[in-house]
């Protein structure tokens, strides 16, 4: 943890901490960004859809990849009422809810999911009974599930679900952030708690390089992936409903 004790160096100090989890993730996570991404582009050249789901704060980093300017058409948002960010009041609401078991086998169910679909699901801590029971429940239905989270919370937590089970015991590929336990990357004097939080940035970062594999992992196929273009350059809003036309099956946010 940085230590900088003025706002200029407590600023440096948070972003080589930002940094160095990327470097580290980029690093160690390649085999495992390298297979989620084949799995996502397997799923979609064997006519599957791609869902993506996140609780809390995980949710801005699996929102990030749905209804993106390149980014693939096909990525939808599984929600769950009352978990997607920080939308319900009390917020503290929301935290409650990712302890409900049986929550995800209700979502699940009402669902667009079919067997031979896949699943993201985004968790930091992957302790809680809703990312646990989702990635179990989907896979149950026959949906392949890529898990992200941070391992680390394995080892120095406790499952809160009474399998005492995490999320990485229930996934297909299991993609580590490195993220450390409380989600805080600095300390300083006079600063009575940990604080700057980096999870949603290398989060974010590391779920775009898996749509990014998967991209290129369809185009070395030879097929064309279904990727959007920002709707604010010239002849953007003409091709994204080019691609949303062709795969207007598999998109269900539009």
């Amino acid at each position: 943890m940085g230590t900088g004790e003025d706002g200029g160096g407590v600023a440096a100090d948070f972003f080589e901490a930002a940094i160095g989890l990327l470097r580290d993730v980029a690093q160690a996570e390649a085999e495992s960004i390298a297979a989620a991404g084949r799995l996502l582009a397997g799923t979609v050249a064997d006519g599957g859809r791609l869902f993506v789901f996140g609780a809390g704060h995980s949710s801005l980093a699996a929102q990030d990849v749905v209804y993106r300017a390149g980014g693939l058409a096909v990525m939808n948002l599984l929600t769950v009422p009352g978990v997607v960010g920080v939308d319900v009041r009390p917020a503290t609401l929301g935290s409650a809810l990712e302890r409900v078991s049986g929550l995800a086998g209700a979502v699940l169910g009402t669902s667009e999911l079919r067997a031979g679909d896949a699943l993201t699901v985004v968790s930091l801590s992957g302790r809680n009974a809703l990312p646990v029971e989702m990635a179990r429940d989907a896979r149950a239905l026959g949906v392949q599930v890529i898990g992200v989270t941070s391992v680390a919370y394995a080892t120095q937590t406790t499952s809160r679900h009474p399998s005492g089970t995490f999320l990485k015991d229930h996934c297909d590929v299991v993609v580590d952030n490195h993220v450390p336990v409380g989600d805080t990357t600095l300390a300083s004097p006079g600063v009575p708690a940990p604080f700057a939080p980096a999870s949603t940035v290398v989060t974010s970062a590391l779920m775009q390089s898996v749509v990014a594999t998967a991209a290129r992992e369809l185009a070395d196929r030879g097929i064309e992936p279904p990727l959007l273009r920002s709707g604010n350059v010239d002849g953007g809003p003409e091709w994204n409903a080019r691609v949303m036309t062709e795969y207007r099956e598999r998109i269900f946010h539009s």
